[in-house]
C-alpha cells in the first residue's frame, strides 16, 4: 500500500511538472509567436537606438518620400490561404531590376523605405516590399520568423515575373527577420533571376535566436522550456524552432551573400553572422561596423554601407 501511495506521488509530481512546462510553452508562445500587441520589448537594453541612428529612424527624409510614392498594392494568397499584401513601385526610368525587401520583427513593409528610397533614386531599381505574415495589412495570427515567409517571398518572386517578364533581375534584401527569410528563401528551388542576397543582421536559426534571448532577457536554460514552446508553435503555426534554419539553407545556396552587422548588436549576437558567412555555399562577403547596434548599420554608416553594397552588386546584377 505504501509503494503504491508513493508511485501515486511521483506520477502527480510529474503531472504537475509537465503541466507547469506546457503552460509556459504556451506562454512564450504567445509571448513571441502569436500575433498580438508586444510589450515585452519595452525598455529592452538590446533595442536601445543610438541618437544618430534615431534621427534618421524617425525623422529621415525617408519617411516624408515613401508617404509621397504612389505604391501599386499586390496581394496574393499564401500556401496555408493566408492573404498577404504587398506594395511595388515602378522605377522613374524603365528597368529590368527589381530589390525585394523583407522587413523586421514587428514592423512592416514600409519600414524598408529607408533603403529603397536610395535603391530607387541612387540605383535606379524598381522597388517591391510586402507585409510579413502576421504584420501590417497581411493576415495571419502567428508570426513566421522566416521560415514560412520564405515560402510566401518565393510566391511574390513568381508575381513579379509574371507581372514584369521572365527577362528581370532580382535582389533580395531583408533585415534582422527580413534577412532570415531571405536566406531561409535562399536554400529553395528560387529563379536564376535572382542574383544576389543582402542580409542585414541576420540570425543563425529560431531556436538560437531563442536561446540566446531567453538567457539574456529571463535567465532561463534553453531546457525545456524551448523544446516545449517549439513544440506548442508546431502545433499552433506549423512549423518548429530547429527547422527554421537559415544555417542550413545557406549551406545549400549557390546564390551569392552579402553580410551586413553592427559589432555592438546584443540582440541578434555578432557572432551569428560570422557563423552563417563561414557556412555559405556560395560566394559571400561580410561586412561589419564598430558601434552600430541592431540594424543601425545604413543609419549610422551609410557611406561605407552603400559602397560596399553598389560593388558587392556590380559584381552580380549585369548592368
Amino acid at each position: 500500500m505504501k509503494r503504491k501511495r508513493w508511485f501515486k506521488v511521483v506520477i502527480c509530481f510529474f503531472c504537475v511538472l509537465i503541466a507547469i512546462d506546457v503552460g509556459t510553452g504556451i506562454y512564450f508562445y504567445n509571448l513571441a509567436i502569436k500575433r498580438n500587441i508586444k510589450t515585452f520589448l519595452t525598455g529592452n537594453e538590446d533595442l536601445q537606438v543610438s541618437a544618430a541612428a534615431m534621427d534618421v529612424f524617425l525623422e529621415g527624409d525617408w519617411r516624408k518620400w515613401v508617404n509621397e510614392q504612389n505604391f501599386e498594392i499586390w496581394e496574393i494568397e499564401s500556401f496555408d490561404g493566408i492573404k498577404l499584401r504587398g506594395y511595388f513601385l515602378k522605377a522613374k526610368e524603365p528597368t529590368d531590376k527589381t530589390v525585394v525587401f523583407a522587413h523586421g520583427y514587428l514592423g512592416n513593409a514600409k519600414d524598408m523605405g529607408l533603403y529603397g528610397k536610395y535603391y530607387y533614386e541612387k540605383m535606379g531599381y524598381n522597388l517591391f516590399t510586402a507585409d510579413l505574415r502576421g504584420h501590417g495589412q497581411s493576415g495571419g495570427e502567428y508570426i513566421g520568423f522566416g521560415w514560412h515567409d520564405r515560402l510566401d517571398y518565393i510566391q511574390w518572386i513568381q508575381c513579379l515575373l509574371e507581372k514584369q517578364g521572365e527577362a528581370i533581375t532580382i535582389v533580395l534584401h531583408g533585415l534582422s527577420m527580413g534577412a532570415a527569410t531571405v536566406l531561409m528563401a535562399s536554400g529553395e528551388n528560387l529563379p536564376d533571376n535572382v542574383k544576389a542576397i543582402i542580409a542585414d543582421s541576420p540570425y543563425t536559426s529560431v531556436y538560437d535566436l531563442f536561446e540566446y534571448q531567453l538567457n539574456r532577457m529571463y535567465h532561463l536554460p534553453s531546457f525545456p522550456v524551448l523544446p516545449t514552446t517549439s513544440l506548442v508553435t508546431k502545433w499552433f503555426a506549423g512549423y518548429s524552432f530547429n527547422e527554421a534554419s537559415a544555417l542550413k539553407q545557406v549551406k545549400k545556396t549557390d546564390i551569392p551573400i552579402l553580410y551586413f552587422h553592427g559589432n555592438n548588436d546584443t540582440f541578434v549576437p555578432t557572432e551569428m553572422v560570422f557563423e552563417l558567412y563561414e557556412n555559405t555555399n556560395s560566394e559571400a562577403e561580410i561586412m561589419t561596423f564598430d558601434g552600430a547596434s541592431h540594424g543601425e548599420a545604413f543609419a549610422i554608416y551609410r557611406d561605407q554601407y552603400v559602397d560596399k553594397l553598389k560593388s558587392f552588386l556590380s559584381k552580380h546584377v549585369n548592368d
